[in-house]
């Protein structure tokens, strides 16, 4: 929570999507998938940075948590506990863990359940209890360990995971990770193979060239453990420019590490939008645990701008591997609204459900005005080459700092899980006058019968921008198998460019038109396939 860092030629073809992608929103028979929104725990203490993990054997059973902050009768900072063990139809839980010492606990929790249900959340102390702590139950989050000390370094948030992989050579241990605030400001680690109730001592992970930030963590079905980061700028703002990855195969005891696995332009700074509320591109990763084709692929997702392929706004951004994490793919833009229109996408969330889907949500402000967001989720069942996007909140909210906090502090992160085929998202949200955990069930059933849908006609689309000055984007969708060609033409005819000429199969697709060599006026472009035959207008203005 502390802010210590904080050719181009004409017609070149872009993409083609071979599945189809939509944007879902209220009214439409894919948001029947989607829940009404619904706050999770109610009440006067605001709530922020959230999180939420299921339990390993009981699907029921759902543990999340948020900074939570109360400023009168005076300033009281703890972490929230909320759990359901009914799969979602109520919660119980208080917005302080009662783990001793109440009144030393400095917020910014991570939590997970261990392969024996235990409930463990990692916090920061305040003084005189600086460092990392942590504390655990056994009764499903009613009472809680005393407080375990696992490190006296200054630090931010720590991320923390369980192994509850049962194949796995470390199957129960958990561990923790975070950005020790001492030069060079490294990657520290620990794990408990008891619970919680003892620490390993804290091990430095990397020796970096330069500071690092955030730090997330996930496991394989192996039981290797993968750890990423942020390499900064040493300057304010502390810009994210590299994300690092490191991955220990015995346990936590040594580590294979790559500073610099891809380069990145994370967001770090403020949103002027949006009150000038705090953001930041940190990473954060997920593995396919699943029993699908691609089981031990590795997805790390950033929030960046200004870096192909986001554009000059805030964009949710994807790498992958598929060698644990040896290699990594170039970046895919995941949210599918259309580029360089001055939306803003952030803090992103990953989970990789049972069957290998890949799902991220973001706070997202296309469908309304940049003062204000809504949230969005993108799902991607065929490892991140394409992506459907829901809009999944059913109102907005106008994002503002908590007062008091550092500057434009609003909370840095939002959590998501699934259990039975359900996403359960969290994500903060202001819309009641403070902070509160929102969430929705969201029943991946329903959306995979929408990500299926049958193309029922051949359609050519109004490319956007229209008006447009260099490029733009046509879409045009394909009922059967069938020769396509899209061709653009002046007003008299003329042919200025075939932009495809090829068989195509059923689906939706998208292609990019450059015409930054065109002079102004309004041009015609043309699809035929088969019998089928539509014309429309598009204006390039200079």
């Amino acid at each position: 929570m502390k802010n210590h860092h904080q050719k181009k030629f004409l017609g070149t073809v872009v993409i083609g999507l071979q599945s189809l992608f939509c944007l879902v929103t209220a009214g439409n028979l894919s948001a029947q998938a989607i829940s009404n929104n619904f706050r999770i725990f109610p009440s006067s203490t605001t709530q922020t940075e959230v999180f939420i993990t299921v339990h390993p054997s009981n699907p029921d059973i759902l543990f999340s948590t948020a900074n939570t902050i109360s400023f009168t009768p005076s300033f009281f900072l703890s972490e929230g506990i909320y759990v359901t063990t009914n799969f979602g139809f109520s919660w119980y839980g208080s917005d302080t863990c009662k783990g001793a010492n109440v009144f030393f606990h400095g917020g910014d929790p991570g939590i997970t359940i261990d392969k024996n249900g235990a409930f463990i959340i990692t916090r920061l102390g305040r003084t005189p209890f600086y460092g990392l702590y942590s504390h655990f139950s056994t009764d499903m989050g009613l009472t809680w360990s005393n407080q375990k000390n696992i490190s006296t370094d200054d630090l931010e948030r720590a991320a923390t995971i369980s192994d509850v992989n049962t194949a796995s050579l470390f199957y129960g241990r958990t561990y923790t990770t975070w950005v020790k605030f001492i030069p060079p400001y490294p990657i520290m680690t620990s794990f408990t193979t008891n619970g919680g109730s003892t620490w390993s001592a804290p091990k430095q992970v990397n020796n970096p060239p330069q500071r690092c930030a955030g730090g997330d963590i996930s496991t394989n079905k192996q039981g290797h453990v993968f750890i990423c980061w942020a390499g900064v700028t040493s300057v304010s703002p502390f810009s994210e420019v590299h994300v690092g990855v490191a991955s220990s195969s015995n346990g936590g005891i040594d580590w294979n590490v790559k500073e610099k696995a891809f380069d990145v332009s994370g967001i770090q700074g403020v949103l002027s939008s949006k009150q000038n509320i705090r953001v930041n591109g940190l990473p954060r990763i997920a593995v396919d645990n699943s029993e699908g084709i691609r089981s031990g692929w590795i997805y790390i997702v950033t929030s960046e701008k200004n870096l192909s392929p986001a554009g000059n706004d805030p964009d949710i951004i994807l790498r992958r591997s598929m060698d644990s994490g040896n290699t990594w793919s170039a970046g895919i833009r995941v949210n599918k609204d259309p580029v360089n229109t001055g939306k803003t996408q952030f803090f992103p969330a990953i989970h990789v459900d049972d069957n290998g889907g890949v799902n991220i949500i973001y706070y997202d402000d296309r469908n309304t005005t940049n003062d204000s967001s809504g949230v969005f989720l993108s799902r991607s069942t065929d490892g991140g080459d394409t992506w459907i996007d829901y809009e999944i909140s059913d109102h907005n909210f106008k994002p503002a700092p908590i007062g008091g906090l550092g500057q434009g502090y609003q909370g840095d992160n939002i959590g998501l899980t699934s259990s039975r085929k359900i996403l359960w998202p969290v994500w903060m949200d202001n819309s009641t006058g403070i902070y509160q955990v929102w969430s929705t069930k969201i029943d991946l059933t329903r959306l995979s019968i929408n990500d299926e849908i049958q193309i029922e006609d051949f359609m050519l689309f109004q490319n956007y921008p229209n008006p447009f000055n260099s490029s733009t984007r046509i879409e045009y969708s394909v009922s059967r198998s069938e020769k396509v060609k899209l061709k653009v033409y002046d007003l008299l005819g003329r042919e200025i460019i075939t932009l495809v000429d090829e068989v195509k199969p059923s689906g939706k697709y998208e292609i990019e038109f450059n015409a930054s060599n065109l002079p102004s006026g309004v041009y015609l472009y043309s699809l035929t396939a088969g019998k089928f035959s539509s014309t429309k207008k598009l204006v390039v203005i200079k």
